[in-house]
Parts: C-alpha cells; sequence; structure tokens
C-alpha cells in the first residue's frame, strides 16, 4: 500500500467494509478485470440497493476498501466512539456540529445521491431522499 508516498506492507482492518480492486488488478479474476472487483451493497424493501466498484483513488485514499452497511442507524454515542472517543478534549455535542456541516454540504438534497436523517430516538442515517431509514434489527 501507498502511505504518504511510500509504498508500505499493511495489514488493513476493514470494520464495516469491504475492499474492492481497480480495474487491472492482478487479484481479481479474470471477468472483472476490465471494470473492477464490484462490490454488492444490499438494500431491504425500504431502501436501495447498489453495486459499487474499485477505483485507483479509492486504493490510494482509503486502501480499496468500501462501506457495506448501508442504512445503518448509528446513535449519537455510537458516532462519537467510533471517531472521538479517547481523545480526552471532545464531547458528544462534536457529533452534532459536525453532522450540522455535512447536512450543508448536502444539500439541496435533489443534488445529491445521499442526506443525513434524524432517526428519532435512535440516531442519524445516511439515506436516499425519500427513504424511510429504520432502526437495525427493525421488521421490514
Amino acid at each position: 500500500h501507498n502511505v504518504d508516498g511510500k509504498p508500505m506492507t499493511l495489514c488493513v482492518h476493514r470494520k464495516g467494509a469491504t475492499r474492492a480492486f481497480p480495474p487491472g488488478h492482478s487479484e481479481i479474476p479474470p471477468e472483472y478485470r476490465a471494470v473492477g472487483q464490484p462490490v454488492l451493497i444490499p438494500g431491504d424493501m425500504g431502501t436501495n440497493s447498489y453495486v459499487l466498484v474499485g477505483t485507483e483513488q479509492a486504493m490510494g485514499e482509503a486502501f480499496g476498501s468500501t462501506c457495506h452497511d448501508a442504512g445503518r442507524v448509528m446513535s449519537r454515542g455510537e458516532i462519537f466512539d467510533s471517531l472521538w472517543a479517547g481523545d480526552g478534549t471532545s464531547s458528544e455535542n462534536i457529533v452534532d456540529v459536525y453532522i450540522g456541516y455535512l447536512r450543508k454540504k448536502l444539500s439541496p438534497p435533489e443534488d445529491f445521491a445521499a442526506e443525513i436523517r434524524t432517526v428519532r430516538n435512535k440516531g442519524f442515517v445516511f439515506s436516499d431522499p425519500g427513504d424511510t431509514p429504520r432502526p437495525a434489527g427493525s421488521a421490514t
């Protein structure tokens, strides 16, 4: 992997993510080599499904990782713990600040494929405009 312009051997731990190689990569089966490794992100009866492919840009920026938890609702505490817990300087209020920044960047919603929704008493979720997000584990 390339890290800050230097080739390095790394062990990449992907939590909630899947690897996707770009077109031409030797580890992709020949039938996919021309387009890149496909990644399926399943939806359910209330959300869309997606088919993505790996890119060179993704290899450089995220070691070829792509999400696979589409539609998952995360509480403020879960977001805080995954991003800032242990830094000793932040409180959970920082989540609201960054959610606000992201919402401004993603508006107007018709210009973007996703928006951030608040799910009452549950948390936040990225969703397609018009989708009705549901908490993980809820009935469909």
